[in-house]
């Protein structure tokens, strides 16, 4: 398939997706906004778990490249940015939001692909601070993701409080420095 093509029927996947929500997403809807026909889709994924499996790790539209801006602090705040904006700007909070509660009650929609996708890209980053000596090589680089991007998600998501142009810098200092104990 053309990848403009297969960026065409994501990109349809991921709106609809966030639109009408997993329940209403059907393969024929994502046809017909698309310009394809829905054998065509089936051809290339069997089912729409499947579509919007692939659409949630391959569309341009949630595109994501690991950051280096030369420092392991200036990778996480640029790293922590962009879940911000993920999750805080259409269409990819309502994607984000969409995909989430779909995981949750379909397990037919394996989320991990994605999530998995995403920290294989964002290894690097730690890659290169135990290279430049900024970090042990002993640091866990998921339970670092996940604390950070895990306090974005639990801000934007699920209190639904707002994620100020601040939170990143002061998400990285907390983890990187850590608490303050009087």
């Amino acid at each position: 398939m053309a990848p403009r093509k297969q960026q065409e029927i994501f990109d349809a996947t991921l709106r609809l997706a966030a639109e009408r929500g997993y329940d209403g997403l059907t393969v024929e809807g994502v046809a017909e906004r698309s310009g394809v026909n829905k054998t065509t889709i089936y051809r290339w994924w069997p089912s729409k778990a499947a579509l919007l499996g692939a659409a949630l790790v391959e569309s341009d539209l949630l595109g994501f490249e690991a950051p280096d801006t030369g420092s392991l602090r200036g990778d996480l705040v640029a790293l922590v940015e962009g879940v911000r904006r993920l999750l805080t700007e259409p269409p990819g909070s309502d994607i984000a939001v969409a995909a989430l509660s779909a995981a949750v009650r379909h397990p037919e929609l394996d989320a991990r692909r994605f999530f998995a996708d995403r920290f294989a890209r964002e290894r690097e980053i730690f890659e290169r601070a135990v290279g430049r000596g900024e970090l042990k090589g002993s640091a866990d680089p998921m339970l670092i993701v996940d604390l950070l991007a895990g306090a974005v998600w639990m801000r934007a998501v699920f209190r639904g409080s707002p994620v100020d142009d601040d939170f990143p810098a002061e998400a990285v200092a907390a983890v990187l420095e850590g608490v303050q104990i009087l």
